[in-house]
C-alpha cells in the first residue's frame, strides 16, 4: 500500500497562506476520490478542497484554525499506486466559512466530480481498482450545530451525535449542551456558566478587517436627518402599478441611486485609498458593496457597475447576493473590488450609527431606519416619514466639507425622488 501526500493547492494568485477552517474527515476514514476534505478559508470566502486519491485518511496535516502554507502537507491518504498525489484542486464554488452545510443523517453518496476536481485527477496517478475494492463512505452521524455550539461541545467533551436538539429541525442549542454537561442541575438551579470560543474562519477575517479599518482609517461621521415622505410615496405608487409584473421595489434601491448619481458630483467618495503606497484611486465606475448579514457575520458582496441598474434591476440584484451570501455560495469575485459600500441595519437600524469603513474604500453610507416624525412645514406641524443618514469618511482623503457636501446631495435626491431619474 502506498501513502499519498496532498499538499496545500494554490488556490489564486498572490495566495501564500490558507486558515483551516473545517475537517470533514478524520484518521481511518475511508474516503473516495473527489470526496470533499476540508474547507480552508481567503479573504472572506472558504474553498472546499477535494481528494485527489482514494483510500483511508493516515494523517491530517493541521488543525482548526491552523494557518497553513500554499504546498504544506495537507493530508495523507493511504491508497494503491503511485509516489505521491498531486495538491487537491480546489471546488469552484466557494462558500462562507462560518457557515458550512451540515451533512444529513443518511449515508452520503459519492458526489459528483467538478470540473476542477476532475482535472486535478487527471494529474495524479490512477488508483488501481481491480487490487482494492471501491472505498464506501460510512453513513453520517453529524448532527445539526453551529460551529460555535460545535466547539462548546468539544471543549467539554460532549458527543453531539447523542443529543436531541431542541432547534429549528432538530438543531442543537447552546441549552442543550448545558442540559447534557457534566453536573448539570436536573432541578433547573443557576449555574455560572463560561465557554470560550476560538474566533476562526470569517469571524476571524470580520476581526481583522474592523481592526485594520480602525487602525488605519482617521474616520469622520456625518449624521443628515432626509424626509423621505415623497420617496415612500412614489415606491408605494410604483409598487401598485408595476409590483405584480416586475417586483416590489426596496426603499434601499432608491438609497442606492441617490447615492451612486450623487457620486458624479463627488468622485472622491469613490475611490480606494492604498495608504502604504500613498496613492489614492478614483473609479469612474460604481462598485457598490452592500452589507449583509450572514449566520457566520458580516459579508460585503458587490453590485458592480450599480451606476448601470435601474429600480427594479438593483432592488433585484441586491436581494441575489444577500441571499447568495447567506446560503454560503458567494464567490471570491463577489465579495472583493468594492468602492463605496452602503449598510443597513433595517428596522434595527436605530437614530444614529458609526459605521466603519471598508478598507481600503473611503467612504461608507448608513442608513437608518423610516420612522414618523413631527416636522414643521410651512410653518405647520405635519407628520413625516423620516430617515436619518450616518456616513463616514476617511479624513486623510476626504475633507470634512466635501462629505458633507455629498450627503447634502443625496439628501436633495432622495427628498425630491423625481430628480433621481433626471439625467
Amino acid at each position: 500500500m502506498t501513502v499519498h501526500t496532498i499538499r496545500m493547492p494554490d488556490l489564486g494568485e498572490g495566495i501564500a497562506e490558507v486558515e483551516l477552517v473545517l475537517w470533514r474527515v478524520k484518521p481511518g476514514d475511508l474516503v473516495a476520490e473527489d470526496q470533499l476534505l476540508c474547507d480552508v478559508m481567503t479573504d472572506k470566502a472558504a474553498v472546499e478542497i477535494p481528494s485527489s486519491v482514494a483510500g483511508r485518511v493516515v494523517e491530517l496535516g493541521g488543525e482548526i484554525g491552523q494557518m497553513m502554507a500554499v504546498g504544506s502537507v495537507l493530508i495523507r491518504i493511504e491508497g494503491e499506486a503511485g509516489a505521491q498525489a498531486p495538491a487537491a484542486a480546489p471546488t469552484s464554488a466557494p462558500a462562507p466559512a462560518a457557515a458550512p452545510a451540515p451533512a444529513p443523517a443518511t449515508p452520503t453518496p459519492t458526489p459528483t466530480p467538478t470540473p476542477a476536481a476532475t482535472a486535478a485527477a487527471r494529474l495524479g496517478p490512477a488508483p488501481a481498482a481491480a487490487a482494492m475494492p471501491p472505498p464506501h463512505t460510512a453513513p453520517s452521524t453529524r448532527a445539526l450545530a453551529a460551529p460555535a455550539v460545535r466547539a462548546r461541545a468539544r471543549a467539554l467533551g460532549i458527543d453531539l451525535a447523542r443529543l436531541q436538539g431542541s432547534g429549528p429541525d432538530g438543531r442543537i442549542e447552546h441549552a442543550d449542551l448545558d442540559a447534557a454537561r457534566p453536573g448539570s442541575s436536573a432541578s433547573g438551579a443557576a449555574t455560572d456558566v463560561t465557554r470560550e470560543v476560538k474566533l476562526i474562519g470569517l469571524r476571524r477575517k470580520i476581526a481583522q478587517k474592523m481592526q485594520e479599518s480602525k487602525r488605519r482609517i482617521p474616520h469622520f461621521t456625518y449624521v443628515e436627518e432626509v424626509d423621505v415622505t415623497e420617496m415612500v410615496a412614489l415606491r408605494d405608487e410604483l409598487n401598485r402599478q408595476h409590483g405584480a409584473a416586475r417586483g416590489e421595489l426596496s426603499p434601499l434601491a432608491f438609497v442606492v441611486r441617490a447615492v451612486v448619481r450623487a457620486v458624479a458630483d463627488f468622485p472622491q467618495v469613490n475611490a480606494r485609498f492604498d495608504d502604504d503606497a500613498g496613492v489614492l484611486t478614483l473609479h469612474d465606475a460604481v462598485h457598490l458593496g452592500v452589507a449583509t448579514q450572514t449566520e457566520g457575520g458580516l459579508m460585503v458582496p458587490v453590485l458592480r457597475q450599480a451606476q448601470t441598474l435601474d429600480l427594479w434591476a438593483c432592488t433585484a440584484a441586491i436581494a441575489r447576493l444577500a441571499a447568495t451570501a447567506r446560503a454560503g455560495k458567494a464567490v471570491r469575485e463577489e465579495l472583493s473590488g468594492s468602492t463605496i459600500t452602503v449598510t443597513s441595519l433595517g428596522k434595527l437600524g436605530g437614530i444614529v450609527s458609526t459605521p466603519v469603513i471598508n478598507h481600503p474604500e473611503v467612504a461608507i453610507v448608513g442608513i437608518n431606519r423610516i420612522v414618523a416624525r413631527p416636522m414643521v412645514r410651512d410653518g405647520a406641524v405635519q407628520v413625516r416619514q423620516v430617515m436619518n443618514l450616518s456616513s463616514s469618511f476617511d479624513h486623510r482623503v476626504v475633507d470634512g466639507a466635501v462629505a458633507a457636501a455629498y450627503i447634502q446631495r443625496v439628501r436633495q435626491l432622495l427628498e425630491h425622488p423625481a430628480t433621481l431619474f433626471i439625467g
